[in-house]
């Protein structure tokens, strides 16, 4: 696959962000447990009904504009280059929703020898200014089990872009058995190579009980089973 050289970065340009946070574990997918920066950003174009990071879209119940603040990308990356850590993660919130910018954060982080991994809900389609080396996508479709009408949370042109860019890997949030069959129509369709399967929750007891019922059908796959590391240390502690 051809890459596309990251552009240079603009002077003036910001990311709407709700939190910055770290050294923690990353606690989910193929990176679970090792050291991570993260940069939350802000804003969502889902309403998933078990999300646990309300407070970057939910206007119902938080104020946004005292969740959010604007931050120039060249202090963010100053930030994270102040930490030895080698690992950044941009979160969200919808990440991709702001991406004109995030090449100009991904520049310096990668120049420096950083890996740059973005989470996105797979609805919007990937600048080729991210096709970069050192980048992957945690890739996190939305299952019917989100709530969220399947026109809304699933995007054909995104997801196939995605997982044609070899820069990808798919993580699931799965409630019960009955989800796997819809990851394996969503793997199959779209030529998932790497297919990851968390258990939803928010506490130990919900995220070890989903995953002690979804683990041996995920292996019998030939899937991978994540657990989220930081619920089972902290819960859903804001900033872990």
């Amino acid at each position: 696959m051809t890459r596309t050289a990251v552009s240079v970065p603009s002077r003036d340009a910001t990311l709407r962000i709700a939190e910055r946070f770290g050294p923690t574990p990353q606690g989910e997918g193929p990176s679970a447990g090792q050291p991570a920066l993260f940069i939350r950003l802000s804003g969502c174009n889902l309403s998933c009904s078990w999300c646990d990071t309300p407070y970057t879209w939910d206007v119902s119940r938080f104020n946004l504009r005292e969740q959010r603040q604007r931050v120039p990308v060249a202090d963010l990356a100053a930030w994270a280059l102040d930490h030895p850590v080698q690992l950044i993660v941009v979160t969200g919130g919808e990440p991709l929703l702001q991406q004109r910018h995030l090449p100009a954060l991904a520049e310096p982080l990668l120049k420096a020898g950083r890996r740059l991994e973005i989470e996105t809900n797979g609805t919007v389609t990937p600048d080729p200014a991210l096709l970069v080396d050192g980048l992957c996508f945690n890739v996190s479709p939305k299952l019917a089990n989100a709530h969220v009408p399947r026109e809304r949370r699933i995007k054909p042109a995104a997801l196939e872009a995605l997982s044609a860019s070899g820069q990808a890997v798919f993580k699931f949030v799965a409630r019960d058995l009955a989800d796997l069959d819809e990851i394996a129509e969503l793997a199959e369709r779209f030529a998932m190579k790497q297919v990851w399967v968390m258990p939803e929750g928010v506490t130990t007891d919900h995220v070890l009980g989903r995953a002690h019922l979804l683990a041996e059908a995920v292996i019998a796959r030939g899937w991978s089973l994540s657990l989220r590391l930081h619920v089972l240390l902290w819960g859903d502690e804001r900033g872990r």
